[in-house]
C-alpha cells in the first residue's frame, strides 16, 4: 500500500498542473506529475479509463461493481 503522504502529495502536484493548465500556461515539468490509484495509491498499473490500478480493477470487476466489465472465464 502507498503511503498517504504520498497520495496527498501526488493529488497536490495534479491539482496545481491542471490549475495552471487552465490558465493556459504550459507545464514546466510535466513528467513530474503522475497518476496514482483512487483506492490504494499504486503508481504502477494505472489503467486512466479507470482511475484504478490493475489490482483493484480484478478486484471490482470480480464484485461487479465496474458496469460493462466481466471477468472472463472459459
Amino acid at each position: 500500500m502507498a503511503k498517504t503522504s504520498l497520495v496527498v502529495k501526488c493529488n497536490k502536484k495534479q491539482k496545481a498542473a491542471d490549475r495552471a493548465f487552465n490558465a493556459g500556461k504550459k507545464p514546466t515539468m510535466p513528467t513530474r506529475v503522475y497518476n496514482r490509484c483512487k483506492l490504494c495509491g499504486r503508481p504502477k498499473g494505472y489503467m486512466r479509463r479507470f482511475e484504478v490500478c490493475r489490482i483493484c480493477f480484478r478486484e471490482l470487476a470480480q464484485k461487479g461493481e465496474i458496469m460493462g466489465v466481466r471477468k472472463s472465464s472459459w
